[in-house]
């Protein structure tokens, strides 16, 4: 539980978003400098980045807020900083499979969790990618 000036809360959410066109682009490099870039906006805004991983085409992170955080703005802040970095660092990678800089579908999945299923979304988050690993 965290305290804030006169409330208490424990809010935590699972926070899916895909590449565009799903795209399969988020290996290496690219997924290791996603995980640094995301890690640093968490970071620097004050979110409690409890889990991130992701599979070849989309990102799972487990993400602690504030009530004073509004999800549109938090979700503009991870895609948006997240996209232009990765856009300056892999130019040339990224420009052969995604046009005019968009690396992220506009949409977004969001769920809040509890502790008592908080262990099961970590395991989760941490198994993406298992699959497409055995499979290639």
């Amino acid at each position: 539980m965290k305290h804030g000036r006169g409330y208490v809360y424990d809010l935590y959410y699972h926070i899916v978003w895909c590449v565009k066109y799903r795209h399969k682009i988020l290996l290496n490099d690219i997924k290791d400098d996603l995980i640094d870039i995301i890690t640093n906006i968490c970071k620097n805004n004050n979110y409690e980045l409890v889990e991130i991983n992701t599979d070849l085409d989309h990102v799972h992170i487990l993400l602690g807020l504030s009530p004073q955080d509004s999800i549109p703005v938090v979700m503009k802040t991870l895609k948006g900083v997240s996209a232009r970095l990765l856009n300056s660092k892999h130019k040339n990678e990224l420009s052969k499979v995604l046009y005019g800089g968009h690396i992220w579908s506009p949409s977004y999945y969001i769920a809040t969790t509890s502790d008592n299923v908080m262990d099961n979304i970590k395991e989760y988050i941490i198994n993406q990618g298992n699959e497409d690993l055995k499979k290639g």
